[in-house]
Parts: C-alpha cells; structure tokens; sequence
C-alpha cells in the first residue's frame, strides 16, 4: 500500500547492469576486429548441417532481427554476414567473476545481487 506523501529516499541507489550480451562482448574485446561487425554466439549453420541455437548476439546483429533461442539457420537467413563463434563459456564464466570481483570491491557492502542467472 502507497502512503502519500511518496519521500524519496535519495540514500538507496538502484544500479541496472545489462549484460544481455555479455558473451558477444567478450569476444569484441578479446578480438577488436569485429567490433562493428554483426556477431553470433552459437553453432555456425554452415558447419553444422543447419542445426544450433543462438545463446547470444551482439547489437550490430540485432539490427537484422537475430535474438537469444533463435535457430542458426534463421539467424544466417536474417544476416548472411554474421560472423558465428561457438562460445567459450569458461572464458565467459572466468569474465563475469571479474566483473563481480570489481563490483565487491567498488560497492560491498551496499550492494545486492539479482539475478536469475548467477554467473559463479
């Protein structure tokens, strides 16, 4: 229930990291010549007799309507250029402890993990 006058609270501060396409960032910094370039985490269709699953993409590659669960193939069909990785999910798993690490050390003990998808 709402109590009126609504007080805000300046003391809390709410932060909002979207590592939606974490993954594909990864792979932007370890290789910088794809930045700019559309990039898909998954099973390159080609290689794979048309089967695989995109677990991520970069947003260059959203611009041609390619998302998280979609087929390979339909992202192939939507983005002809797309560059597939299959993903080293160690590296991605080792990167996002880092990330945690340096949010520990930056904001603990006033900060609070939610998440649905813990990265440790």
């Amino acid at each position: 229930m709402l109590i009126f006058p609504l007080v805000n609270d300046t003391s809390r501060k709410i932060i909002h990291i979207d590592m939606d396409a974490f993954f594909a960032a990864v792979e932007e910094r370890d290789n910088p010549s794809l930045k700019g370039k559309p990039v898909v985490i998954g099973q390159d269709p080609r290689q794979s007799g048309g089967r695989g699953v995109v677990s991520t993409c970069n947003y260059e590659a959203r611009k041609y309507g390619i998302h998280s669960a979609m087929s390979s193939k339909e992202a192939l069909d939507l983005c002809p250029q797309a560059i597939f990785i299959s993903g080293n999910y160690e590296k991605y798993r080792e990167v996002g402890e880092q990330v945690r690490e340096f949010l520990i050390i930056s904001f603990w003990p006033r900060w609070q993990v939610t998440t649905k998808n813990p990265v440790a």
